[in-house]
């Protein structure tokens, strides 16, 4: 029987093509309160802390115009970060080491 390494291929093919935004997300519901897109946030939250999106989500909290997305980011020197997009004005709110205990 002849192995070909297909699968691996595929799967190797699947973890490229699928962008980060693939995986759900909490607090849809107030997407369209929202003038930036989880996906414009997610560049945002990138530019401002380069890494991997470890988690995301679009919340109501206190500060900048009380709508925000929310992104957990794995820094390039192993840290997870809390990094924050206001939902309506597209400012970074936030960029800080996550806790011991995040949210």
């Amino acid at each position: 029987m002849k192995m070909t390494k297909r699968p691996t291929c595929a799967l190797a093919f699947l973890a490229v093509a699928l962008p980060s935004t693939a995986f759900a997300w909490t607090g849809e519901k107030y997407a369209p309160q929202a003038n930036f897109t989880m996906e414009q946030a997610t560049a945002i939250a990138l530019k401002e802390r380069p890494g991997t999106v470890t988690d995301r989500e679009l919340e109501r909290e206190h500060g900048g115009s009380g709508l925000r997305y929310s992104f957990d980011i794995k820094g390039t020197d192993g840290v997870v970060y809390e990094v924050g997009v206001d939902a309506k004005t597209g400012k970074p709110l936030e960029d800080s080491k996550e806790g011991s205990h995040p949210d």
